[in-house]
């Protein structure tokens, strides 16, 4: 019955731009990932690029936090906002976390599958961007959602696999060499493989929300 009732209240829309906003600094955070896997002398500004985009996306969370505590009544519960939110902005800390350790052990050189798992987390963020908006009507999206949610899955499965080759690489380019890049290699596969991780958990949280409201 409450469930019927709040359906025909007025409720706070500004939670999607908030949403979108924070989803299109996600977006950019990952094309600055990106660019510092390419390598080379701008590697350290790449990183920064992560470190700002890092920083706009917690003051979003911020909003979102303070927008739930304060409106009366949410386009859907309050826990999954947060729970949403979090996920999505814990998928750029953990970028921030690569750049950090790229920046501590003056990284300016990496494996293809790291750039390629580059690519393919530009890709999650780039779903996530187009899944967000949809929630704002989610009956008639509900396909879509899936879909999105479906493909995230099997992107952060492709990762999972990418980041188990890279190991195997460089184990065996470093097995009579320097233990120490092979350390820092296996602490970039790791920090890559947790962003991808982190983005799976947006798309149970989005598919969360989903069965609760059809």
């Amino acid at each position: 019955m409450m469930r019927w009732f709040r359906a025909f209240l007025p409720k706070e829309e500004r939670f999607f731009d908030l949403f979108d906003r924070h989803a299109q600094t996600v977006i950019q955070g990952a094309i600055a990932l990106q660019g510092m896997l390419n390598g080379g002398e701008e590697t350290p500004v790449y990183c920064q690029r992560v470190n700002q985009f890092e920083n706009d996306a917690d003051n979003i969370t911020r909003e979102v936090l303070t927008a739930v505590r304060r409106t009366f009544i949410t386009p859907f519960d309050r826990g999954d906002i947060k729970n949403l939110i979090t996920s999505l902005d814990d998928a750029i800390d953990q970028m921030q976390q690569t750049a950090k350790a790229v920046m501590l052990f003056e990284v300016r050189a990496f494996e293809p599958p790291m750039r390629e798992i580059g690519g393919l987390l530009i890709e999650c963020a780039n779903l996530v961007g187009r899944a967000l908006p949809l929630m704002q009507s989610i009956g008639p999206n509900v396909a879509m959602l899936t879909a999105i949610t479906e493909e995230l899955g099997k992107l952060e499965g492709r990762v999972d696999d990418l980041h188990d080759i890279g190991l195997k690489e460089l184990f065996l380019k470093h097995r009579d060499g320097n233990a120490m890049d092979f350390i820092v290699g296996v602490e970039i596969y790791d920090h890559l493989e947790k962003v991808a991780d982190r983005f799976d958990d947006v798309a149970n949280e989005i598919n969360s929300i989903v069965i609760e409201q059809v």
